[in-house]
């Protein structure tokens, strides 16, 4: 299997287009992963040609980072790791909070320099207050991060990123039912050579069409505790938009994707229109099994979708799905 790759913004890192969030293998999807399965699928999605990992200092209280450096250190391919900071608690922008935060994720992957580290969806204003970047840039002055960017949660942030930092990546919730980014950000990014890292990109599940309206999550997954926004951003959990509702736009997507590539799962094709925005750099799918893994990453092998599909999904989206998107956007 062959995945395509893509420059990361005006970084020489040439990454696959789907890549692994390793969100799900670290915590808050229900029952834990356990370690050796979450070991096999991260071996897996590598074997099948993913070089991009992203991760988080929080996702399991770092276990989601340590699971990943026992994996490279089993490898000799060359695996970008990209991790945030800015979501542990007792957190702050001064750079004595943010250089610990870079030496322990450092100590948790096994390596000696990070190479892309996110701001993660830090409070709008310490984000605009600036002094994050200048305490980037010295942490890069320091060797222990290669490249920064910002994961982000509203397109105004992503905005005040480009014009005023320079960070090299902007990841954004970027999906089926969040179409906004296409009309609002990504010309903007791709004009300043900033890379786009597409999260959420299957709305926590609901577009791949396997759930039904009384479907019941476990109660320790986000699905459950968050699902109108009760712990954090309600964007980050079905991208924003209420599960049965979802459902059935899923439905309705299904139906005008039909036609396109039959053999292919609505999940795949829901990463393919993704991917058929140039501007987006790679698409981070979470995945629990090596099968999972694997069916993510066909979906770089598939066609583009067809220009008349393109302009039905944007038509649903824009009649039916863009007022009932909840959360900041």
């Amino acid at each position: 299997m062959t995945i395509s790759r893509r420059t990361l913004g005006n970084t020489l890192y040439e990454v696959s287009e789907i890549g692994f969030g390793a969100w799900a293998i670290g915590d808050a999807w229900g029952d834990l992963v356990p370690e050796a399965q979450a070991r096999e699928t991260l071996h897996a999605a590598m074997d099948a040609g993913m070089n991009f990992i992203d991760t988080a200092d929080v996702y399991g209280g770092g276990r989601s980072e340590k699971l990943i450096g026992s994996v490279l250190r089993e490898r000799k391919d060359r695996i970008y790791v990209a991790t945030k900071m800015g979501r542990w608690p007792h957190w702050e922008d001064t750079y004595e909070s943010m250089e610990k935060a870079a030496r322990d994720a450092l100590a948790r992957l096994g390596v000696e320099c990070l190479d892309l580290v996110q701001l993660h969806c830090i409070p709008t204003e310490t984000l605009m207050a600036g002094r994050v970047f200048e305490n980037l840039e010295k942490l890069k002055g320091q060797g222990l991060i290669r490249h920064y960017g910002a994961s982000i949660e509203t397109i105004d942030e992503g905005l005040f990123c480009i014009r005023n930092s320079s960070a090299v990546t902007l990841q954004v919730i970027f999906n089926l039912f969040r179409q906004r980014v296409v009309r609002d950000l990504l010309q903007a990014a791709a004009a300043n050579k900033v890379g786009v890292i597409a999260r959420v990109p299957l709305a926590s599940g609901l577009l791949t069409g396997k759930y039904t309206r009384t479907h019941v999550f476990n109660d320790k997954d986000h699905r459950h505790f968050n699902a109108n926004g009760e712990m954090f951003n309600v964007g980050e959990t079905f991208a924003g938009v209420p599960f049965e509702k979802g459902v059935a736009y899923s439905g309705k997507l299904a139906g005008i994707l039909a036609d396109e590539a039959p053999e292919a799962t609505l999940a795949q094709k829901a990463l393919r229109w993704i991917l058929d925005h140039d501007a987006v750099s790679t698409v981070i799918p979470g995945a629990k099994s090596p099968q999972q893994a694997l069916e993510n990453a066909e979906a770089s092998g598939l066609a583009p979708l067809a220009p008349a599909t393109h302009e039905k999904l944007a038509e649903y989206y824009w009649k039916e799905i863009d007022a009932e998107v909840r959360g900041v956007y």
